[in-house]
């Protein structure tokens, strides 16, 4: 990643990041509603090369360990976030059948949100911090994973088009 698009990716992490903040945070849906910096990050990724990707993990992940809504130690998100990023780089760069429609897309995404929320409970088990019964991880789990489901095409074309703008090497006159 060149000096050109870092500067030109960062700002629109940070916008993502404090949209989530300040006005995603804000809705009160049922089953726990959705993180849209996380979908964010994860498309982002899977539209990347892994180093890139992980990468951007590093810097979602280091963003999120500061949210308000985040519980865990600093670094948990981080962490987390380099291995999920690298990993769906990885599956989707050489899989054009999965990454390459919407619809593979989409649940690839989707599947990414659920494995790192369900990574995020169990660092955070093993760490000792408590989050409540059984039930309520699993509502809120699939709650998350639903509503991510929901949000991911929508979203998915504003996405893809700013990725497409930071990574454009073309000249424009």
């Amino acid at each position: 990643m060149t000096a050109r698009q870092v500067f030109i990716a960062l700002p629109m992490f940070l916008t993502m990041y404090l949209f989530q903040e300040a006005v995603v945070n804000q809705f009160r849906l049922p089953g726990g509603g959705f993180s849209l910096f996380l979908i964010f990050t994860l498309v982002w990724a899977i539209l990347s090369t892994p180093e890139v990707a992980a990468l951007a993990g590093f810097f979602g992940g280091f963003l999120m360990d500061f949210s308000q809504s985040s519980s865990g130690p600093i670094g948990q998100w981080t962490l987390l976030m380099i291995a999920a990023s690298y990993g769906v780089a990885y599956f989707g760069s050489g899989n054009e059948g999965l990454s390459g429609s919407p619809l593979g897309f989409t649940f690839l995404t989707t599947a990414a949100v659920l494995l790192v929320e369900c990574a995020y409970v169990l660092t955070a088990l093993l760490f000792g911090l408590q989050f409540g019964n059984f039930d309520q991880i699993a509502i809120t789990i699939f709650g998350i994973s639903t509503w991510s489901l929901v949000i991911t095409p929508i979203v998915l074309p504003i996405f893809s088009r700013l990725h497409a703008i930071t990574f454009d090497t073309r000249s424009k006159i």
